[in-house]
């Protein structure tokens, strides 16, 4: 078959589900690469989560970054079969959808999509932590002191950056794969020099892992029970490693770039993120500063005092790119999303969702309908800022709900003989052989256990009253519940592929 044969035809994995190919596949290797790193953006989550996992656990909150590391790279690896054998748009809703039923891949798909809209809200209000620390100017509500300061700055620096990744990827793949693969390289070159610099500057040894430093005395269940609680703090950060899958039908060669890519995104955030949380607690100057624990100060704080001269500031700016890509990821992976499910008619107005426009050759109307509710959902941080921190940390168990929709469906095929299928090893594709199984066990056991652990009603973590305390009941019951009103009365009905996407 010619090259551009196999750029359009069914040896991607698109043939299976009955689609046509109707994106630009411009996305190379890096690329893809670079969507995985920047949606997972080590110094978007280190940064913005560092204080609350130190605040409640100490330094020996750290176990849990290998800790996750080791449950994610099990779902991962997953993913990475899954991406050899499909790697197509919406890769979550699709891949439940084929291992699962029509019904749990609407499902997977609403919970991802409701929750990656969300996430984008919350990623873009990391901009309050560190535009004003570069310049006063950019406070552009009050002087901090008023109470609701900074959050209604937020939403106005938060504003700003939906309206740019909105314009960014309704113009087109090509362009959003440019700003963003070079916005990874930034990211990445900066992330490593912090860890170094801070490696450098040690003021204690490892020994302080080693001890529960006085943390956790009064917590229900002692130590261990604050350990899970700042467990939280890592599992926010490690995940959307799906997404170089998800942009599968813009890539080249996706069948062998997607799953490497999943893989090296996630190792290498794994390592840069370790040395960054590592240096900063062996180069704090005073671990008993209580700046350290507080969301006004954290890791950004420890790198403000080990910086000397204008190195803390030059940092800081790259965080601020780095929240940058993260959020024209996260809002590249939602549209995705809901372009897939939109050409199954999965979603109301498919036909209008699911539409690319000829010049761009990209979804536009979804771009700016993702855009505009993101933007309306930060309005929620001005009055109810508690709220809109249940509501993102809500969004995490949603993702990871819809991840075990992914692999507790793949480990009964697999029980049953029915995975990986015979292609994957003839073709050379990347397959876990026989540790698939076990993997795969692990991958499910994680990803059960880590929502519940998320889940779990704690007002250290959600506050009151109690339907913030129970909120990933309430709130997930809700979200979920509106979308099956849709599902049960028109959806199921009308679910099928698009004449206007059919092959």
């Amino acid at each position: 078959m010619t090259k551009r044969g196999n750029e359009n035809g069914a040896d991607h994995g698109m043939g299976h589900f009955g689609y046509r190919q109707s994106l630009q596949r411009s996305i190379g290797a890096f690329g893809s690469f670079a969507a995985g790193v920047s949606y997972i953006s080590i110094l978007t989550g280190t940064f913005q989560l560092f204080y609350f996992g130190f605040g409640t656990a100490g330094p020996a909150y750290l176990w849990s970054w290998p800790l996750v590391l080791v449950g994610q790279l099990a779902v991962a690896l997953c993913f990475m079969e899954l991406a050899a054998m499909y790697p197509i748009a919406g890769s979550v809703y699709n891949w439940s959808k084929v291992l699962g039923s029509r019904f749990v891949g609407w499902a997977s798909g609403w919970l991802m999509l409701t929750a990656s809209i969300v996430s984008l809200s919350a990623t873009v209000l990391a901009l309050q932590l560190n535009l004003p620390r570069l310049w006063s100017g950019f406070q552009m509500i009050g002087d901090g002191s008023g109470p609701y300061d900074y959050a209604s700055n937020a939403v106005v620096l938060g504003t700003a950056l939906i309206v740019l990744t909105t314009l960014i990827n309704a113009l087109g793949v090509r362009l959003m794969a440019m700003i963003n693969s070079a916005g990874v390289v930034i990211e990445l070159t900066a992330a490593c020099l912090i860890g170094a610099v801070l490696l450098m500057n040690t003021e204690r040894g490892p020994e302080v892992f080693f001890s529960t430093n006085g943390f956790g005395a009064d917590a229900p269940g002692g130590y261990f029970g604050a350990f899970l609680i700042a467990a939280l703090a890592s599992g926010y950060v490690m995940y959307g490693f799906d997404t170089a899958s998800s942009l599968g039908e813009e890539t080249h060669d996706p069948r062998r770039t997607a799953p490497k890519a999943i893989l090296h995104a996630i190792l290498a955030s794994f390592v840069i993120g370790g040395a960054i949380l590592v240096g900063a607690v062996l180069a704090a100057p005073d671990l008993s500063d209580p700046r350290i624990g507080q969301s006004a100060g954290g890791l950004q704080f420890i790198v403000e005092q080990v910086m000397w001269g204008p190195f803390g500031k030059i940092f800081l700016a790259c965080i601020v790119v780095a929240v940058s890509v993260c959020s024209l990821a996260v809002h590249t992976a939602a549209i995705r999303l809901s372009f897939a499910m939109a050409r199954d008619n999965a979603l109301p107005f498919g036909e209008l969702l699911a539409r690319v426009n000829p010049r761009t050759q990209t979804p536009i109307l979804p771009a700016v309908l993702i855009g505009v509710i993101a933007a309306a959902i930060l309005l929620v941080n001005v009055g109810q800022p508690k709220i809109f921190t249940v509501l993102t940390s809500i969004a995490i168990i949603m993702i990871y709900l819809a991840y075990l929709m992914v692999t507790a469906p793949m480990l009964r095929r697999r029980l049953q003989g029915n995975w990986p299928p015979p292609e994957l090893a003839s073709g050379g594709y990347f397959t876990m052989g026989r540790f698939g199984l076990v993997v795969n066990i692990v991958a499910v056991a994680w990803g059960a256990l880590m929502a519940i652990n998320l889940a779990w009603p704690r007002e250290a973590v959600y506050g009151s009253p109690w339907y913030n305390t129970w909120g990933a009941f309430v709130y997930i019951g809700v979200i979920l519940g509106s979308g099956l009103g849709w599902y049960a009365l028109r959806g199921r009905h009308r679910i099928g592929v698009l004449d206007s996407h059919a092959a």
